[in-house]
């Protein structure tokens, strides 16, 4: 396991490289070009110059997240073959720069949805949330307008204002595309893609559905343990894996998070841990880190990570905004510095106990 923090670039995060290296026994970044489009090429002179930023700073790029796919693969449409050809040239010179593992998501129009990035809870720290009462309530169209004062001046990923100013646009492009028509797609892209994969030993981690059920009546398809399990039969190679998120399989309660990553043994690449507060079944908090500040076993997620064998990256996933920092919703330096260091500190616990006499699973 090595930990990991997500981290933007110097141009669009707050958090600096330096403050990253501080933090005990955090390793590495999982970063990404921030500014390119869907679509784009990533030129070999970019990914050398983000590494050796991040080398510079004693760290090392243990992964992307994400290389964006352009709609047109998602929605399979005449040119999506171009913008296929793309990806895998921006593969290719990942591949070339040491870069093995790309996180990405296949989710139509929103990335993630949250109703509020600021909720306040009872310590005085604030956190993203969400409401089903409220998504019912909002037009699709103005969802970006309801949280963007909330962003405290930064672009979050997947709300970008360019791409929220052609919603109308792209809730069109997806009419028609159902579950199955998306999950075809899916498969066409990975299958594709799975040559220059092996050759380079690029480990594609697929991110889930965030929240894990349909938003604004768009298909979604990587919600469960049945669906996931069904994509890494279709395409059945072991570069087609998973970044294991709970806070984002969580959303939905019938998922038995321990039991989905152990099904999952060879094909977990990428482990997103946090956790949850559900105040009702549909309306939901981020919290701590810690197993009693939300309604997570966070012990045993990590347990199955350790029982199956995983060696990938980790990182803690959305942090609460405490200590008064201003930063990107859940993006902030505090509380994901300690998340990081309770979630090192849940491994040793397990690997010495599995030392003294423990049993991992085969």
């Amino acid at each position: 396991m090595q930990m990991t923090l997500r981290w933007y670039g110097s141009r669009f995060d707050t958090v600096t490289l330096k403050q990253i290296r501080q933090i005990p026994g955090v390793t590495g970044v999982v970063t990404t070009l921030y500014d390119t489009q869907p679509g784009e090429v990533w030129s070999t002179e970019r990914i050398r110059t983000l590494k050796d930023e991040v080398e510079a700073a004693s760290l090392a790029i243990a992964g992307i997240e994400s290389v964006n796919i352009h709609d047109a693969i998602k929605t399979g449409s005449a040119d999506r073959d171009r913008y296929i050809d793309n990806y895998i040239e921006t593969l290719e010179n990942l591949g070339r720069e040491g870069i093995h593992l790309v996180c990405y998501n296949f989710m139509p129009v929103f990335d993630w949805t949250r109703t509020e990035l600021a909720r306040v809870r009872p310590d005085g720290s604030t956190v993203l949330a969400y409401t089903q009462e409220a998504v019912d309530a909002l037009d699709p169209e103005k969802m970006f307008e309801s949280i963007a004062g909330d962003m405290n001046g930064t672009v979050m990923p997947g709300w970008e204002p360019e791409r929220m100013a052609k919603v109308k646009g792209l809730f069109a492009l997806y009419k028609g595309i159902d579950e199955e028509k998306l999950f075809a797609n899916l498969v066409y892209f990975l299958e594709k893609i799975m040559p220059v994969c092996d050759k380079y030993d690029i480990r594609m981690a697929i991110h889930p559905d965030d929240p894990a059920w349909s938003v604004f009546d768009l298909p979604r398809i990587i919600n469960s343990k049945k669906n996931i399990l069904r994509l890494m039969a279709a395409v059945d190679n072991p570069h087609n894996g998973v970044t294991f998120c709970s806070g984002s399989y969580g959303t939905n309660l019938d998922n038995d998070l321990p039991d989905m990553i152990r099904s999952l043994k060879g094909r977990v690449h990428f482990a997103h841990v946090r956790n949850l507060k559900f105040i009702t079944k549909d309306n939901f908090e981020e919290a701590a880190h810690l197993s009693s500040d939300g309604s997570f076993d966070m012990y045993e997620i990590m347990k199955a990570l350790y029982d199956i064998g995983f060696d990938g990256p980790i990182r803690p996933d959305h942090g609460r905004m405490i200590w008064d920092e201003v930063a990107m919703p859940g993006y902030g330096l505090y509380d994901r510095a300690l998340g990081a260091a309770y979630l090192n500190g849940l491994w040793e616990a397990i690997e010495k106990a599995d030392q003294k006499g423990g049993t991992r699973c085969a």
